[in-house]
């Protein structure tokens, strides 16, 4: 039998998962939680730390908790990052550093970062795994202003996302993907395992703040026999989602 908290978090997952919590917001304060579920604040503590065991929520010192993502599904209007989807699919998310530097923004950088071509911006190659398992080879070029937050992050944190939450409170709230097959390059095939010429599933993504602040852009190249992406379209509502491949 679920214990209290165990049934407040769950109920917290489902109301998370219908939006009446959306992605970026924050959930009401303990205090509030705690009346409105009739319980102890420890009882509603302990339910709010399982969800940030899962990555639904995240939460700074002395800042009340925001909702980063909801479960299961990895929709592109919630922006779950690869490990709060990984994690929520049972799997273990890994995430390495080969390289990164400062260049000057290329016309490609300036028009989808907003900034002035010749810009100082931060590019960084890394490969992300599950289990283990190299799946997909991102780079990335952040901006100039998030930049130096993201400098310092250790190489094999498992989730970028994560620590500039905590690090600086930046919530990843909106973005556009365009996605397409190319062919592993030499460089993909080394990083990944794979045969040069392998297919891989490109996204290329530019992600933003609330405010519409371009935080990063990038192209994510996925392994096609370790991850795939499905549709599922109604009047209402077109999302993309990507799930491991079967």
């Amino acid at each position: 039998m679920a214990t209290r908290h165990e049934e407040i978090a769950d109920e917290l997952r489902r109301a998370i998962d219908r939006e009446e919590y959306a992605v970026g917001s924050r959930l009401p304060a303990e205090t509030e939680l705690a009346a409105h579920y009739g319980v102890s604040r420890g009882t509603v503590r302990q339910a709010v730390a399982a969800l940030t065991t899962e990555g639904l929520i995240g939460s700074r010192q002395g800042a009340r908790r925001v909702v980063l993502a909801s479960r299961r599904s990895q929709s592109f209007a919630e922006l779950r990052s690869f490990a709060q989807w990984a994690r929520a699919m049972g799997r273990e998310a890994t995430g390495h550093v080969v390289a990164q530097e400062y260049l000057p923004a290329s016309a490609q950088d300036a028009a989808r970062l907003q900034l002035r071509e010749g810009t100082q911006v931060l590019h960084v190659l890394r490969v992300r795994g599950l289990d283990g398992e190299p799946v997909l080879v991102e780079r990335t070029v952040y901006a100039d202003w998030i930049s130096p937050a993201v400098e310092v992050i250790d190489p094999d944190a498992a989730s970028v996302t994560q620590q500039l939450f905590d690090s600086t409170g930046l919530v990843f709230a909106y973005g556009e993907h365009v996605i397409d097959a190319v062919a592993a390059s030499a460089q993909d095939a080394e990083l990944l395992g794979i045969r040069r010429t392998s297919p891989l599933l490109r996204v290329r993504r530019v992600t933003t703040t609330r405010e519409g602040r371009p935080v990063e852009w990038s192209d994510d190249r996925y392994r096609s026999d370790a991850v795939s992406f499905s549709v599922h379209n109604s009047t209402a509502n077109n999302a993309l989602a990507r799930k491991t491949a079967d």
